[in-house]
């Protein structure tokens, strides 16, 4: 299949590229490689994938130095014309959105970035998608759309209408938005739940990634809610096998519509899983306890029997070995590099 990964300097983006490049697919890595967290551990990535930096221009579409198949171009998805062209040149059979402006408690910061990135980025690629026959569009969601949601764990057949930061509503508006040309335009559209990613070359905006920096820094973590929350933590890798596995599902139903959570299924105490990450490090973190932030919920949690029984995904990794991996490549990128 000719594949499009928007976000593909990113976190998620970047792994889901080499991974379909290395079955054989041929992969266009999109990007806008913006500022919101260190722009070198975007480039970090892409020079994984192939891609030197020093070759990177907006709207030039490089070939990877090292997996066959795939190629790179720096883009914006609110760049419509450019974005319009480059569907109707390479005419793709799939497309993943993993694109977005992340984090939920920079939204409270900048709205406006979230409207420009997640909602009309996501209205161009709909649209794009419209005019060009794509047979599957695949697109990241996020668990922050239960949001007020008291009922776990969280089902997709759960009411989404309460959600508690402009992260979560762009989200549950890209939902929307989607549902809306499937069953106006007929296009297969899946989303995605992804409940807190972690992994090797992970956000550093993401809680594991601060705490990790800041025990081998010897500097307190800050722990929100006294600790009183638990976290649906899901491995990259996995995470990864279920975008594949709904890559090749395409819905079947009128609309051809379909929304799965990919999470853990076993959500894990904050506290717990902080002492594994001190175990993988070999440290000791010292605590700083604080209130709830705004915009943060006390539990997430996946319900995963539909994902299970319709795209035959069951998660696989373990805290203690999902941490050990992202700790083993920490101290080996990261850490270093401070």
């Amino acid at each position: 299949m000719k594949i499009l990964v928007s976000g593909a300097a990113g976190f998620i983006g970047f792994h889901l590229a080499e991974k379909l490049a290395s079955l054989g697919h041929c992969v266009i890595g999109i990007d806008a490689i913006n500022d919101y967290y260190d722009v070198n551990l975007k480039y970090a990535r892409l020079l994984h994938s192939g891609i030197k930096r020093e070759e990177i221009e907006y709207g030039k579409k490089i070939k990877s130095s090292s997996l066959q198949g795939y190629c790179f171009i720096k883009l914006d998805l609110t760049d419509r014309d450019r974005l319009s062209a480059l569907f109707g040149n390479e005419q793709f059979d799939c497309v993943c959105n993993l694109a977005a402006q992340a984090g939920v408690r920079y939204s409270l910061e900048n709205p406006a970035a979230y409207v420009d990135s997640n909602i009309c980025g996501f209205l161009n690629i709909l649209e794009a998608c419209r005019y060009n026959a794509v047979k599957h569009l695949v697109f990241a969601s996020s668990s922050s759309v239960y949001g007020l949601n008291e009922k776990v764990p969280f089902s997709v057949t759960d009411t989404a209408d309460q959600p508690i930061s402009i992260y979560a509503a762009t989200k549950r508006s890209n939902e929307l938005m989607a549902h809306v040309y499937s069953h106006l335009f007929g296009i297969p559209c899946t989303g995605l739940r992804f409940f807190t990613v972690y992994g090797p070359w992970g956000r550093p905006d993401m809680a594991y990634y601060k705490f990790a920096d800041a025990i081998l820094k010897n500097e307190a973590i800050e722990i929100y809610n006294n600790g009183n929350m638990s976290r649906d933590f899901t491995y990259i890798d996995d995470i990864i096998d279920g975008v594949i596995a709904a890559i090749v599902h395409i819905p079947q139903s009128r609309p051809p519509f379909a929304i799965y959570n990919l999470g853990n299924k076993r959500p894990e105490q904050l506290m717990d899983f902080i002492a594994e990450l001190e175990k993988a490090l070999g440290r000791k973190a010292e605590k700083i306890y604080k209130d709830m932030q705004a915009g943060d919920v006390p539990i997430t949690s996946a319900d995963i029997g539909e994902t299970r029984r319709e795209l035959g995904w069951e998660p696989k990794t373990s805290i203690s070995g999902g941490l050990q991996l992202f700790a083993q490549w920490f101290l080996e990128y990261a850490y270093n590099r401070t």
